[in-house]
């Protein structure tokens, strides 16, 4: 494990203990995050059609860009769909693809100009097969924009909007069609005030381990955000008060059946949904509360997933200035921002403190003696590192090397990197100090005589886009065999990691 002691805190510390004095800390994580030996082959599964210039220049965030992809998705039918941030949902079938849903064509207010912005997720019913539904996730213009959003943040009006984050329902009327025809429903649209679209809902998520009958079953997770309260830019940015609040879905990840409370008879959230009585606060007794919301304290937990042998949830968080998080995320729990990023007190919560500064907790916090009302990360990493934690898998799959591995990456720099499962779990003590250790994956590809030819994800990404990039854009998604499938938003190229077939 991971420990206080074995980071070297003391060594990071401009600090001098001086009563309760705590001074800043300028660097919490000295210690490099290095490659011991784990080396994975990757290998390319197929390209989707190129995009550019399907936007004009100066509403495309990445105009140069091939495709910008950032779920894969495998049906339990064996179909495999993939979506384009542009507009598009793509069956993938082998090498090829065909357009299954033109989304972008639905909302001719979505914007394009944002890391995440447009046509941002989706996923699959996990009776889909019957019932033909899926969700979506995507963004919207605000100004002139006619829709009522179902959520604006405290304090302002819809006329404040800036942009709209809306999550819909699909439902195709033959599921085994090749390309969607039927109606749609919209579930929840939520208003973002900052100036910029700064982490809006990334992520829709069916937890994979649910069973039928079971209380977790039919029901969809959402990321949690800030809203870009943090660093969105503008007059309403950096604005703390936004958060630690539960009459407010800033930073909740939200939890709902996406079925109409007119068909359950059931509690109606915020939006044309219903509130699951499982949610610990649908049942705290305080009616200011969001029963939808399932656990709350994220800066951006823009991708979450879900341990296939013991359904342990995990949502990887994207920090401020400082520190990325890989978190396990409980009913109820409450994950800090923005008084805590990772286990350190941010700056924000001090008079004349700012959102790049930490600050060391008291020590009997730190080591566990003293509880108080934060749910801590299980790994971390700073940004020496990387700048933007990827999501990640519980890996059982083929690559022996991986097996019982949270494989996970950087999106800005491209970098793989992987944790135990069980000192993740150990992690998960209450000790804020308590995180398990991190390493980096060395990834090669095959020469054309089949030797080894070890690369950096951002080199694969550069040579396929011949240029250099200011970033690889990393994503991963999980196969509906367990294997891990890394996608950039800037090469469009869907790759694998694979077993090694020679032992060299």
């Amino acid at each position: 494990m991971r420990t206080i002691t074995s980071l070297a805190i003391s060594a990071a510390l401009t600090i001098s203990w001086a009563g309760a004095a705590r001074a800043q800390i300028t660097d919490p994580l000295p210690a490099p995050v290095a490659k011991r030996g784990l080396t994975v082959e990757i290998r390319d599964v197929v390209r989707l059609p190129e995009t550019r210039n399907l936007r004009p220049a100066d509403q495309d965030v990445t105009p140069a860009g091939w495709a910008r992809v950032s779920f894969v998705r495998d049906l339990p039918d064996g179909r495999r769909f993939a979506n384009d941030s542009r507009g598009f949902l793509y069956l993938v079938e082998g090498d090829k693809t065909s357009v299954y849903a033109d989304v972008g064509a639905s909302f001719p207010l979505a914007n394009y100009n944002r890391l995440e912005s447009g046509f941002i997720g989706f996923d699959f019913h996990p009776e889909f097969a019957r019932n033909g539904l899926f969700y979506t996730v995507h963004s919207e213009r605000g100004p002139g924009n006619p829709a009522v959003p179902n959520f604006v943040p405290p304090g302002f009006t819809a006329a404040d909007a800036t942009y709209h984050n809306v999550i819909t329902e699909w439902h195709a009327r033959d599921p085994n069609a090749r390309t969607f025809e039927g109606t749609r429903r919209e579930l929840l649209r939520v208003a973002h005030v900052v100036q910029n679209l700064t982490h809006p809902y990334g992520n829709v998520e069916f937890n994979p381990t649910a069973k039928p009958g079971s209380p977790d079953y039919g029901l969809l997770y959402t990321s949690g955000s800030d809203l870009g309260f943090s660093n969105g830019g503008g007059p309403n940015a950096n604005n703390p008060g936004q958060t630690q609040r539960l009459d407010s879905v800033i930073t909740a990840i939200l939890r709902f059946d996406p079925r109409s409370p007119s068909v359950t008879k059931g509690t109606q959230g915020l939006g044309d949904y219903t509130i699951p009585a499982a949610n610990k606060f649908a049942a705290d007794g305080d009616p200011k509360t969001l029963g939808e919301i399932y656990a709350y304290g994220f800066r951006n937990a823009h991708r979450l997933s879900w341990d296939l042998m013991d359904g342990t949830m995990f949502a990887s968080d994207i920090g401020m200035n400082n520190i990325e998080e890989i978190n396990i995320v409980h009913n109820g729990g409450n994950y800090g921002w923005m008084k805590r990023e990772g286990y350190w007190e941010n700056g924000i919560t001090r008079p004349g403190g700012a959102l790049n500064q930490l600050f060391e907790l008291p020590p009997d916090v730190l080591n566990g003696r003293n509880k108080d009302e934060f749910t801590y990360p299980v790994a971390i990493y700073d940004h020496n590192e990387g700048q933007a934690v990827s999501g990640g898998f519980a890996y059982y799959g083929k690559i022996a090397a991986l097996r019982g591995k949270f494989v996970f990456g950087d999106v800005q720099r491209g970098r793989l990197f992987a944790a135990d499962l069980d000192a993740l779990k150990k992690a998960d003590d209450g000790i804020p100090s308590t995180v398990a250790p991190i390493e980096e994956i060395q990834l090669y590809v095959r020469g054309t005589s089949g030797e080894r030819d070890y690369v950096s994800f951002r080199d694969l990404v550069e040579r396929k886009m011949g240029a250099s990039l200011a970033r690889a854009d990393l994503h991963l998604s999980r196969s509906r065999d367990g294997e891990i499938l890394v996608t950039s938003r800037q090469d469009g190229m869907i790759r694998m990691l694979v077993a090694d077939a020679d032992k060299r």
